[in-house]
């Protein structure tokens, strides 16, 4: 494995206000893993609390504010030519109606929907750990 520096990014799981769907966006096709569906979020900045970098960056990408959140779970992984470190909070109401800011495509899924979605493989933990009732 090489010894790349650490990307440190958060992620919001946002549910609807009936907490049956998710909403997720999709990556571009010229980022990393571009073209998969992905839990919204970004790169966390030096000394950024991870809450300040997830209202931060759903601002950024859907216009919109996170209400109530609350830490889920954190995963690692060293793709190729990057190595991740992921947190993911669960965002249960949000402020705003969600638009897309920087052009990419968004959706809300039904949870039991998120099985027949790609996601970056960083995310496969979080995905299944979701479809099991998580």
């Amino acid at each position: 494995m090489n010894e790349l520096s650490v990307i440190n990014v958060v992620a919001g799981i946002i549910y609807s206000d009936d907490r049956s769907k998710i909403l997720l966006s999709k990556r571009k096709l010229e980022q990393h893993q571009g073209g998969l569906w992905e839990f919204p979020g970004g790169k966390i900045e030096a000394s950024e609390a991870q809450h300040i970098a997830l209202a931060r960056e759903l601002k950024e990408e859907l216009d919109i504010r996170p209400g109530s959140a609350s830490y889920f779970i954190d995963v690692e992984h060293q793709y190729t030519d990057k190595r991740v470190h992921l947190w993911f909070w669960k965002v249960f109401d949000i402020q705003g109606e969600p638009s897309a800011c920087e052009q990419q495509e968004w959706r809300w899924w039904e949870i039991h929907q998120l099985r027949t979605l790609e996601f970056p493989k960083a995310n496969q933990a979080v995905v299944e750990r979701l479809l099991r009732g998580g």
